[in-house]
């Protein structure tokens, strides 16, 4: 199994941490990213790191797949690249930009946009307030919420195989997060502008996620 990566929002929806470890599509920086909150290395760099997203143009041209699969432009990396092949890049380099996936900061919207669109549904269809949405699965990746009472949202994605890594979100939560994060005297937890990021929460995380079971190769 593999985990892909993770993201954490605060309570103004705002992603104020990003983390990723495995991916199958390009990824790079976005124009409105605010600083402190991921640490993205150029596409074309070497070791650059790839999103499981693709880009949202490629969207409108899948023949198939689940709704939440299109929302998250979700496919097999094959039928990926014979969409690509389809049209010839435009001048203005469209054609090029899909091939890089998303911005991070689309992505990031996005991620949340599904988390708070599901969450709503759930307690509409059922009918209780304290009915809570956890994880969704799809062919090609799982999303693991868990929320904290303080309205911050731990995101993850993992492989459609791994069981609820809900309990693994939560030790984030009560360990790394509250020992350099909450504790920490330099870190703005009602930022608007700076993210949470700082190397030891960051080389806390990476430690704790690589040393599961299900981390992967």
């Amino acid at each position: 199994m593999t985990i892909y990566s993770l993201y954490i929002f605060d309570r103004h929806c705002d992603c104020v941490y990003y983390h990723d470890w495995h991916r199958t599509r390009p990824v790079r920086a976005g124009p409105n990213d605010r600083p402190g909150v991921h640490r993205l290395p150029t596409a074309s760099g070497p070791g650059a790191r790839e999103s499981i997203f693709s880009n949202a143009n490629s969207n409108s041209n899948s023949a198939s797949g689940s709704g939440s699969q299109q929302g998250l432009g979700m496919g097999q990396p094959g039928q990926q690249q014979q969409q690509q092949q389809g049209p010839a890049p435009q001048a203005n380099g469209t054609g090029a930009a899909s091939k890089r996936g998303l911005p991070f900061d689309e992505e990031a919207k996005l991620v949340y946009g599904v988390v708070l669109s599901l969450r709503n549904m759930v307690k509409k269809l059922s009918g209780k307030d304290d009915e809570q949405f956890t994880s969704y699965k799809t062919s090609q990746y799982r999303l693991h919420l868990y929320e904290t009472l303080t309205g911050y949202k731990f995101v993850l994605l993992s492989d459609p195989q791994a069981d609820s890594l809900r309990f693994v979100l939560r030790q984030l939560q009560t360990g790394p997060f509250v020992d350099y994060v909450v504790r920490n005297p330099l870190v703005d937890l009602d930022s608007r502008t700076q993210g949470i990021d700082n190397d030891q929460f960051r080389t806390a995380v990476d430690r704790h996620i690589r040393s599961l079971t299900m981390f992967g190769p």
